[in-house]
């Protein structure tokens, strides 16, 4: 896949830019799903996905073609995401109140299919805390934990996309975890 990536990116550089959009669809869906875990809001994962490939077109010329193309797009993801969450706090929460209503919370919001079986409710609202536990982790740990157990990318290509040596991403990953454990404890 690597070969065809580059091959694009060759394709790119002599001004074929059609040859960009093969890049995108390869990596749209990858991309979304990353900027959606770190945000928690489509349309702002649909923006930061967008500009990471407009970021990406624009620099192409800077890319490395010895290194993998999905850590460079990544890594402009992630820290897009990161500077848009650093830029909006504070971030919602589920027990607050819809602007506009009268006693409607953000729970109301959440979409449901009919009946569940109480499993399935008790199951949704576990992934819901523990979403909501992850975006409160600091951004360092929040990175590493969404790119080491949402992406399940191996660590050396978490430090790759983060600019971090390798120890430094375990111990991220050890010290998120911890965290989010503390966290989930105190709730």
């Amino acid at each position: 896949m690597d070969e065809l990536i580059n091959k694009r990116i060759n394709e790119v550089l002599k001004g074929k830019q059609d040859a960009f959009e093969e890049i995108v669809i390869l990596f749209q869906h990858r991309l979304y799903h990353v900027c959606y875990r770190m945000l928690n809001n489509k349309q702002e994962a649909e923006d930061i996905a967008q500009e990471a490939f407009v970021r990406a077109y624009i620099n192409i010329h800077t890319f490395d073609q010895k290194r993998k193309f999905s850590t460079w797009i990544f890594r402009i993801a992630t820290n897009l995401c990161i500077d848009r969450i650093r830029k909006k706090k504070p971030d919602y929460h589920l027990d607050a109140e819809v602007p506009g209503t009268e006693g409607l919370t953000m729970y109301s919001q959440i979409a449901a299919a009919g009946d569940l079986p109480e499993e399935q409710i008790e199951k949704m609202e576990a992934q819901e805390r523990i979403r909501y536990e992850i975006g409160r982790l600091p951004d360092k740990y929040r990175s590493v934990i969404i790119l080491r157990y949402f992406e399940e990318l191996p660590l050396q290509e978490i430090g790759d996309i983060l600019e971090l040596p390798l120890g430094t991403v375990k111990t991220r990953v050890h010290r998120g975890r911890e965290a989010l454990r503390k966290q989930m404890g105190t709730m």
